[in-house]
């Protein structure tokens, strides 16, 4: 790559990135350019301009995607009532497609042949960085310097830290590196340190956004969700941003000590890893998507978007967003969501979430008239299942004759 003379690098003004840039600067001679994207994750990003002008950096972008986060790639999900294998709620995953396209829409103004990121080449977002990239711009050149340099460990990041006169922030009281920690708008993550034992419960102060639900408050706290057409869009009648639903949800959701995960997942590298996850307005999102969709969805289209979440949540998670396959899966999801419309109501109490509520004025399929223990006033003949149940077991009751063993 002795071609390049300008990267852009994903700069998150930590031990990471802040060897990487360093790094670039030595190993490829190149003009770096930072990009910061700010996607709700609680922290001042000025330090990060800062510490990257320190280090000679020119061109420094920092951008608030929140809304955008939010509101294209968050809530697309949630449609789909997205999970990974049964409890992950991709929070990382689904804010790596954002990152890829903001890398490439700055190497494209400013002429950089390349991008940079941080992710070390036993994860995967390495994968969903490097997958975005080149469906975006497929002559773009990455630069992944965890699967270049000789630098192994979180140890061996502090040495050059401390070798180059790098400031690095949040060191345990053990001198030892922190636990390596994602945030955004979604949820908090942790991996590393004692959690590399997948048999050892985390600490208490590990957990940031949540308290524990034996330390949540002894009275349960009611919501009301407002959704049209399958997005949040309001709080206890107050109308909502994409993104101001889950800095509300987070906050409500992380008092009630809703949305914390400890799970094995497997990587798409191949390996299996523990990681921690706090999620409180995800989980309430999830919980009041489904409700909202279990009385205005027809019943073959909500089993078949059951069916097709688990492939689409492999997509998200593997790295494949700017993909066909995931646009044309977005479309039918988003056809799918026309009719779900109306409001959910809520019940988070230590740690659970539980639906008391849910009802569409319009746009309801559920039928008291139908389904009642009382009279229905012929809205439906019971005698109708004698026949309707035959016909279903016919070809039970074939194969028995038969002598099969059913």
């Amino acid at each position: 790559m002795s071609e390049i003379d300008k990267v852009v690098l994903a700069y998150s003004g930590g031990l990471d990135t802040s060897v990487i840039l360093k790094w670039l600067q030595e190993t490829y001679d190149c003009e770096v350019v930072t990009y910061t994207a700010d996607l709700g994750q609680g922290e001042e990003l000025e330090p990060a301009r800062e510490k990257a002008a320190s280090m000679g950096v020119k061109e420094i972008y920092i951008d608030d995607v929140r809304e955008e986060f939010a509101r294209d790639f968050v809530f697309p999900m949630f449609r789909c009532n997205t999970v990974y294998e049964g409890e992950y709620l991709l929070g990382t995953s689904i804010a790596r497609p954002l990152i890829a396209k903001r890398l490439i829409d700055i190497a494209n103004e400013t002429g950089a042949q390349a991008i940079a990121h941080g992710a070390t080449g036993k994860g995967n977002d390495q994968v969903r960085f490097e997958l975005g990239a080149y469906a975006l711009k497929p002559d773009i050149k990455v630069i992944a310097p965890w699967r270049e340099w000789e630098l192994t460990s979180r140890e061996s990041l502090m040495e050059y830290c401390e070798k180059h006169q790098i400031k690095v922030e949040q060191k345990h009281e053990s001198g030892k590196s922190p636990y390596s920690m994602d945030a955004n708008l979604l949820h908090i993550s942790y991996e590393g340190g004692i959690l590399e034992d997948p048999n050892v419960e985390p600490e208490e102060s590990m957990w940031l956004w949540s308290v524990s639900p034996e330390a949540a408050p002894d009275r349960p706290t009611y919501i009301d969700l407002t959704y049209k057409n399958g997005d949040a869009t309001g709080i206890d009648g107050v109308t909502m941003t994409p993104a101001e639903v889950l800095v509300h949800l987070n906050k409500v959701g992380g008092d009630n000590g809703v949305g914390r995960v400890d799970i094995v997942e497997n990587r798409y590298v191949g390996m299996k890893a523990r990681g921690c996850y706090e999620t409180p307005g995800g989980t309430i999102l999830l919980k009041g998507h489904r409700a909202i969709e279990s009385i205005t969805l027809d019943r073959e289209l909500a089993h078949l978007k059951d069916e097709l979440m688990p492939r689409y949540a492999n997509l998200i998670y593997n790295g494949y967003w700017w993909s066909p396959e995931r646009k044309a899966m977005q479309a039918l999801i988003d056809d799918s969501q026309r009719y779900v419309t109306g409001t959910v109501r809520l019940k988070l109490y230590k740690g659970n979430v539980m639906v008391v509520g849910r009802e569409s004025s319009s746009d309801s399929l559920y039928d008291s008239d139908v389904v009642t223990f009382e009279d229905d006033a012929g809205e439906y003949d019971q005698a109708d299942a004698a026949g309707f149940i035959k016909l279903n077991a016919l070809r039970l009751k074939i194969a028995s004759k038969k002598g099969r063993k059913l």
